[in-house]
C-alpha cells in the first residue's frame, strides 16, 4: 500500500478490485465481442472518487445497423420457433449464470454509479429472480386460445406472435435489473434485441451478456451496442426495429415516444415519478421508520417510484418531521463500497449539480432543512466525489419546485394536510396534484382505510406500509410517468402481436 492510498483507504479499496470489464474496445454483435466500427470512447467515472476508470466504444451508427441486422438474421432463424418451454430453459440458464456474477455486477455497478454495495448486492439474484419469473410463463404462450362467436357459427384461433427486433434503452440507476425486466419477456416471447446501456452505467450490462453467452442463447439473438444519447435515438429510430422499451427520464422518454408515433412503433415508457406518501393520522410512525429509507430514498434517493413527498396531519406534523429527519440523519453516507454505507453519491457530476439546484431553490423558497442541505464534504480519497448531504426539508408548499419537479436524488419533503376530523381529502387531493403517477405509499394502522386511501390514489402502484416490487404484478406509470406496464403477464404482452384465425366449426 502506497502512501497515498493508506490515506485514501476508498482509493486503496478500489486499487484492489479485480473487475472483469473495465477499458474495452468491443460491443457485441452475432454472439461474439466485436470491435467497434468508431474510434471514440465514452469515459466511465466513479462517482465516489470523481476517477475515471473504465471507458467504452462511442458506438457509430454502422453499429447500430450492425447490431439490428443479426437481430433481424436471429429473427428469422431458430429462436422465435423455439417452443416457448425451450426458450424458458435458455431463461433458467441465464438466471444461473448470472447469479455465478453476484460480485462482479455488484461492484461494477457500484464503481460506475455509486449505488452502495448494501443495495446492488442484491442486482444479480433480483435478475436471476425475474428470469425465472417469466420461464414460468411459458405455458401461458403454449395454451390453446380459441374463441367462439358469441352469436355461434364459428370460432377465433388466437395467436400470439413475437413481435420482432426489440430496441432495449437502459438508465443508469439501476442498469443490470431494469434491462433485465425487458430482456427477460422478450426473450421468452421470440423476440430478438439490441440493448444500450445508458452512457454512464455501460459496464455492469457487459456481465449479463458473459451470462447469456454462458447459457448458450444463439448467436444474434442478444446484442450491445454502447454510446451517448445520439446513438440510442439512432437505434429508436431504426427501420430494422419493431418495437422500443425504455426507462429513463420523462423528457427523453417524450422525445421517443414521438419519434414512435410517427413511426407508428409499439413503446413501452417508464418514466419519472413525484410520489407521496400518505401518512394517516393513525399511522405507527416507529414502523415507518423502519421502511421509511427503502421507500422514500432507496439508493440515495435515486429510484424512480420512491414517495419523496410525505404528507404528514396537522395534528402530527412535528412527530412525523422528528421521524423522518432522526431516521435520515442517521443513515450512514460514504463509500458505496463500504457495506454499512446507506447514501452514497450522486451518480453523476451533472445529477451531482443538479441536486444541489434544487438544494439551493427549496432554502430560497422557504423550506426549512431539518437534516442536510449541502453539499458533504468526505475524505478518506472520496474528497472528489458527487455527495449531497441526505436532506430533509419541512414546512413545504405545494407550490415549491421541490415540491413538484422530480430531484432524483438524496431529498425528502414533509408537506402538512388538514385532518381536522380524521379526515384524508386533502391528503389525497395533494398526492393526486402532480403530473406524475408513478408510485406511491400510505402508512396506517387500519388496512381498510389504507386501503381506500390507495385506491382514490391516481398512480400506477401503491404500497401499504412498505413498498416492493412484485415479478408477478404489472408495475407502469400514469401521465407523465410513462406508457404500458413491465412485470407480469402485461410485460411479457408487450413483447407480443397477436393474429386472429378465423374459422367455421
Amino acid at each position: 500500500m502506497t502512501a497515498a492510498t493508506h490515506d485514501a483507504p476508498a482509493l486503496a479499496a478500489r486499487a484492489a478490485l479485480t473487475l472483469p470489464h473495465t477499458h474495452v474496445d468491443s460491443i457485441f454483435i452475432d454472439g461474439a465481442w466485436t470491435p467497434a466500427r468508431g474510434t471514440g470512447r465514452n469515459a466511465v467515472t466513479d462517482p465516489a472518487t470523481g476517477e475515471v476508470w473504465g471507458s467504452v466504444p462511442d458506438g457509430t451508427p454502422g453499429d447500430v445497423d450492425a447490431a439490428v441486422g443479426s437481430a433481424q438474421r436471429a429473427f428469422q432463424g431458430e429462436w422465435p420457433r423455439l417452443a416457448p418451454s425451450e426458450r424458458a430453459a435458455y431463461l433458467v440458464r441465464i438466471a444461473e449464470e448470472v447469479e455465478k456474477r453476484a460480485d462482479e455486477l455488484s461492484l461494477t455497478n457500484t464503481r460506475e454509479n455509486g449505488s452502495p454495495v448494501s443495495e446492488s448486492s442484491g442486482a444479480a439474484a433480483n435478475a436471476a429472480g425475474i428470469f425465472r419469473y417469466f420461464a414460468t410463463l411459458a405455458s401461458y404462450l403454449e395454451r390453446d386460445d380459441v374463441r367462439p362467436f358469441p352469436r355461434g357459427g364459428g370460432e377465433s384461433v388466437v395467436r400470439r406472435d413475437p413481435i420482432g427486433v426489440c430496441a432495449l434503452i437502459a438508465p443508469w440507476n439501476f442498469p443490470i435489473n431494469l434491462v433485465v425486466i425487458k430482456l427477460a419477456p422478450a426473450l421468452l416471447a421470440g423476440c430478438t434485441v439490441v440493448i444500450k446501456p445508458a452512457s454512464p452505467t455501460p459496464l455492469s450490462l457487459r456481465v449479463i451478456i458473459d451470462a447469456v453467452t454462458a447459457a448458450g442463447v444463439p448467436a444474434g439473438v442478444v446484442n450491445l451496442v454502447t454510446g451517448s444519447g445520439r446513438l440510442g435515438d439512432a437505434l429508436v429510430k431504426h427501420p430494422g426495429v419493431d418495437k422500443v422499451a425504455f426507462t429513463g427520464s420523462t423528457p427523453v422518454g417524450r422525445k421517443i415516444a414521438a419519434a414512435c408515433g410517427e413511426l407508428l412503433r409499439p413503446v413501452t415508457l417508464e418514466l419519472g415519478g413525484k410520489s407521496s406518501a400518505v401518512v394517516m393520522p393513525d399511522a405507527d410512525l416507529d414502523a415507518m421508520s423502519k421502511v421509511l429509507i427503502r421507500s422514500s430514498m432507496r439508493n440515495t434517493g435515486q429510484t424512480c417510484y420512491i414517495s419523496t413527498r410525505i404528507l404528514a396531519p396537522a395534528s402530527r406534523y412535528e412527530e412525523v418531521v422528528d421521524m423522518v429527519t432522526n431516521t435520515i440523519a442517521a443513515g450512514k453516507q460514504g463509500d458505496p463500497l463500504n457495506p454499512d454505507t446507506v447514501f452514497g453519491p450522486c451518480a453523476t457530476a451533472s445529477q451531482y449539480r443538479t441536486v444541489l439546484e434544487y438544494v439551493e431553490s427549496g432554502l430560497a423558497e422557504g423550506a426549512r432543512a431539518t437534516t442536510g442541505g449541502r453539499a458533504a464534504s468526505l475524505g478518506g480519497g472520496l474528497e472528489g466525489g458527487y455527495f449531497v448531504e441526505p436532506t430533509v426539508f419541512a414546512d413545504v408548499t405545494p407550490d415549491m419546485r421541490i415540491s413538484r419537479e422530480e430531484i432524483f436524488g438524496p431529498v425528502i419533503c414533509i408537506l402538512k394536510y388538514n385532518d381536522a376530523g380524521g379526515s384524508v381529502d386533502e391528503a389525497v387531493a395533494l398526492a393526486n396534484n402532480t403530473e406524475f403517477g408513478l408510485g406511491g405509499l400510505v402508512f396506517g394502522r387500519d388496512p381498510e382505510a389504507a386501503l381506500a386511501v390507495a385506491d382514490r390514489m391516481d398512480t400506477g402502484s401503491v404500497g401499504i406500509n412498505f413498498f416492493a416490487s412484485n415479478h408477478a404484478a404489472p408495475f407502469g406509470g400514469r401521465h407523465d410517468s410513462g406508457l404500458g406496464t413491465e412485470y407480469g403477464i402485461e410485460g411479457l404482452n408487450a413483447y407480443l402481436s397477436y393474429k386472429s384465425i378465423h374459422r367455421r366449426v
